[in-house]
Parts: structure tokens; sequence; C-alpha cells
């Protein structure tokens, strides 16, 4: 992890692009103290996470029983009963 300091983002975003590549993560400081943490996003890590909750969920689909009674009759019974 690597400090940038305001100054030095303001010298362009080749910087942080460059620092962003190398470690991966960056503390921006303001007079030394820290305001913030600037990560890469990853594409493929964040598709690969959607492909793999889908499928969790598809599993889980099929674990549950099958409706033996139709959306429309519950929704029906539910509005007579009001």
């Amino acid at each position: 992890m690597r400090e940038l300091t305001v100054r030095e983002m303001r010298q362009g975003y080749q910087v942080l692009s460059e620092v962003l590549e190398k470690e991966g993560e960056v503390v921006l400081t303001h007079h030394g103290k820290p305001f913030a943490r600037v990560l890469p996003i990853q594409a493929e890590t964040r598709q690969s996470r959607l492909v793999q909750r889908s499928a969790e969920l598809a599993q889980f689909r099929q674990t549950l029983p099958a409706q033996t009674v139709s959306a429309a009759t519950l929704i029906r019974e539910e509005r007579d009963e009001r």
C-alpha cells in the first residue's frame, strides 16, 4: 500500500494509475492525514462473483418445493380475506 498526497494526485492521472497497477491500493493523504483509500476495479472478479452467486441461487431454488397452487389463486384468496 502506498500513500499519495493531494499534490501528487494533482500532477496527473498517470501517477495514480501507475501506483495502482504496482501496489494494488493507494491511500490519499492531505497534510499527512489519510482521507481516502483507492482500489482498482477488477471487472473479472466482479463478474465471476456474479456468476457464482447466480449458480448458488439456482441450487437454492432447486431445494424449494414446487408450488401446487398458482400465484393468482393465492393473491385472490388474500384479497378476499380483507
